[in-house]
């Protein structure tokens, strides 16, 4: 089994009230990848049809071109894993000095958290490409042995658990989880047409969860 991997927003406080990682699976790579193409080529702003990138948040995309590109990717057999949390709620052991610093640890829990939801995994393969990203305090080496470190106990003993980290740029089947990630990020930050877009995705959402929602919870019982 592949995943691909990516996430929305930051873990500071200086854009947005969510933080979100998204993660897909599908049952062919290269039909999804030969079809993000085509849609690209046929269906993009001709500026855009030969773009190397393609994000949700570009300015030459249009709504509607959005809500169409996810209607067209929900076809291809794609299965969402995806976590999300308020960053009002990220406990205080990532803060210093009233700020969240541990932001290379915090992500790496979140990704955990994430892979969690595929469990129990019964395939003899496990391979998560992430997109490459500079982490604060933490190693992409060290991301990867903390991810195995917490995941492999809870795999079966045969199965290859591996971290890929490869670049968006080349790689479609990444960009895919950004349209992913950006369409849940319109619809938690109840921006515009974000209830569309969840509208779209939601017959392909096989699991989502909050995260640190008992912080959030035991604030508000005070």
């Amino acid at each position: 089994m592949f995943t691909y991997l990516d996430e929305s927003g930051t873990l500071t406080k200086s854009d947005g009230k969510y933080f979100i990682v998204a993660t897909y699976t599908v049952g062919d790579a290269r039909k999804i990848t030969k079809a993000f193409r085509k849609w690209q080529k046929t269906k993009f702003p001709k500026k855009l049809r030969r773009q190397a990138e393609l994000k949700f948040n570009d300015p030459h995309v249009d709504d509607k071109l959005r809500l169409k590109t996810l209607q067209y990717f929900t076809k291809q057999d794609t299965r969402i894993f995806y976590t999300f949390l308020k960053k009002k709620n990220i406990p205080q052991e990532y803060y210093k000095k009233g700020k969240v610093s541990e932001t290379g640890l915090l992500y790496s829990e979140i990704v955990r958290a994430t892979l969690e939801l595929y469990m129990p995994v019964t395939e003899s393969q496990f391979t998560v490409a992430r997109d490459q990203r500079t982490l604060k305090g933490v190693t992409v080496d060290k991301l990867n042995e903390t991810l195995k470190a917490s995941l492999l106990p809870k795999l079966p003993a045969k199965v290859l658990f591996q971290v890929q980290a490869v670049d968006s740029t080349s790689n479609p089947l990444i960009q895919v989880a950004d349209w992913v990630c950006g369409a849940l990020a319109r619809f938690h930050e109840t921006k515009p047409m974000g209830e569309e877009f969840y509208s779209v995705l939601k017959g392909n959402i096989v699991a989502e969860k909050e995260l640190f929602s008992e912080k959030w919870t035991k604030t508000w019982e005070k």
